[in-house]
């Protein structure tokens, strides 16, 4: 009696090989993009929106340890979201507004969609609530 044996060979994209070369990522510090594609960066943009502040500042108000807020610091300065002026031995940030004029000019291009959405999500909210407070709709 022969016995048969069936081997199951699952093709997934690595055993194809289509992903094994790397793919190339952009350096954050190549647009203001990818700088502000991380989350502590956008918090500190907000941090500085406020007001000119410095490392130990940001650092205290973020809750983040000083080499890392400085590090964030730097690439924010590299694609001039930020600028930096010295005061003594402190150096102080602030927003260059100018700088995000990309991200702006992008998201706007969403503004009629989401005011679509917004308006339309309030209408059903209020129909909504009209329905629950009128006793013969029900």
């Amino acid at each position: 009696m022969a016995v048969f044996t069936v081997q199951i060979i699952l093709f997934t994209y690595s055993v194809l090989g289509i992903y094994n070369t790397p793919m190339p990522r952009a350096t954050t510090i190549s647009d203001v993009f990818n700088a502000i594609a991380e989350p502590r960066r956008r918090e500190i943009i907000d941090a500085i929106g406020a007001g000119e502040k410095g490392v130990n500042e940001l650092a205290t108000l973020l809750k983040l340890a000083q080499p890392s807020v400085s590090k964030h610091l730097r690439v924010l300065k590299e694609v001039s979201i930020l600028t930096m002026r010295r005061n003594g031995k402190e150096r102080l940030y602030s927003l260059n507004p100018e700088s995000l004029k990309p991200i702006h000019d992008w998201t706007s291009g969403y503004r009629e969609y989401w005011e679509t959405q917004t308006d339309s999500i309030k209408e059903r909210a209020e129909k909504s609530a009209k329905s629950q407070n009128d006793p013969q709709s029900n």
